[in-house]
């Protein structure tokens, strides 16, 4: 399985999975990108993973079947351009001979879903849309503190050598987020150094993994008492964990 991320618009990545004969891409929300992307490799889009209704992961998902027959799947509750597979978390899809198993992770958007595989002999692959980003989650347009923490929760709980796809390039931000969180932990500063130099070559800072993520990622350290007590310096009354996580999202919101 060759893992490749495809910029698009200013910060987004569709990830694409190839075989070197047919491949997938997800929360494609410009088809050119794809588009040159087949022809460059000379590979057969088979398959369009999406994980949430916004355009810009879906704006080029029917250019894209239309010109390529290639199937759609995305999430049961919200609007995608039809037709599609509909799937919800417990499901599980086996695409290019590889099995994705479907986990629901609402919050950034009502029904976003994840896509989880374990590809025989290379790290699990976590494709995340805009719930997890590294050092960063995504914003809560139409779930809730609770959800989302829930959501994250069933992340954490990956192998933490799961590779995590976030679709945007925001590791930068997020780490200088992180860092106003906890100015202590070495892990945030160390990472902030390596992409700095990624970033410098204008190579991606992605994948990131779940280990990792754990280590330096505030919407995943909320139950740590340095991460509570930096939380209640911003708000005093964030004393159960969905407070405490509701109190970070703002923050950041507002940082």
């Amino acid at each position: 399985m060759n893992l490749i991320p495809l910029p698009a618009f200013n910060d987004n990545y569709i990830w694409m999975l190839h075989d070197g004969q047919r491949a997938l891409v997800v929360d494609p929300g410009d088809a050119q990108v794809v588009f040159e992307a087949i022809k460059r490799l000379g590979v057969q889009l088979e398959a369009i993973l999406v994980t949430h209704h916004h355009h810009d992961h879906t704006g080029g998902v029917t250019e894209l079947r239309e010109a390529t027959g290639a199937q759609v799947f995305g999430p049961l509750l919200e609007q995608v351009p039809e037709p599609l597979m509909r799937l919800a978390g417990g499901d599980v899809i086996e695409l290019l001979g590889w099995r994705l198993q479907v986990i629901d992770v609402p919050g950034h958007t009502a029904g976003h879903i994840a896509f989880y595989t374990e590809p025989q002999g290379q790290y699990p692959l976590l494709l995340c849309g805009d719930t997890l980003f590294s050092a960063g989650s995504g914003r809560l347009f139409e779930g809730t503190p609770a959800q989302m923490l829930t959501s994250l929760g069933k992340l954490a709980a990956l192998p933490d050598n799961t590779r995590v796809c976030c679709a945007h390039e925001y590791t930068a931000s997020g780490l200088v987020f992180a860092h106003a969180v906890e100015p202590d932990n070495q892990d945030v500063v160390s990472h902030q150094a390596t992409v700095q130099t990624l970033r410098a070559q204008h190579l991606p800072s992605l994948p990131s993994s779940i280990g990792l993520e754990k280590a330096i990622n505030p919407f995943l350290r909320t139950h740590l008492p340095g991460v509570i007590r930096a939380v209640q310096q911003f708000d005093a009354t964030a004393q159960d964990p969905v407070r405490v996580f509701a109190a970070l999202r703002t923050w950041k919101n507002q940082f």
